[in-house]
């Protein structure tokens, strides 16, 4: 079977204390699955970028690799640069399965959960 990776895609930033929450959901992911490959990239500003997070994961072993936007808002980095990032991964690793997920704002169960919060 097929080793599987996610990666948790996000924007960046030059301040260490904001990969906090991007990093805590990987761990999240890594306990509740221990055989799936977890990494953060980040579009700017931080490191990995995509490509490096995808070689690194494929390098582990990974040959499915699912992304996840972690952006609230659908705006031109989840619309235009991230469709674009993935376009060259598929050329540059053909046999590797991509599946881009939408952005975690568009799921309904986390509207939910946001509204419930600020409620509480």
């Amino acid at each position: 079977m097929d080793k599987r990776g996610i990666i948790l895609f996000a924007h960046g930033s030059r301040d260490p204390l904001w990969h906090a929450p991007i990093e805590a959901v990987a761990e999240v992911i890594r306990t509740r699955d221990s055989k799936l490959l977890v990494c953060c990239a980040y579009l700017e500003l931080s490191t990995p970028d995509l490509a490096q997070a995808a070689a690194d994961l494929i390098a582990a072993g990974a040959r499915q690799l699912k992304i996840f936007p972690l952006f609230l808002g659908v705006g031109k980095h989840a619309r235009e640069d991230l469709p674009r990032l993935v376009a060259q991964l598929r050329t540059q690793y053909p046999a590797l399965v991509v599946e881009l997920m939408p952005a975690a704002g568009e799921h309904p169960q986390l509207t939910e959960l946001m509204a419930s919060i600020a409620l509480s």
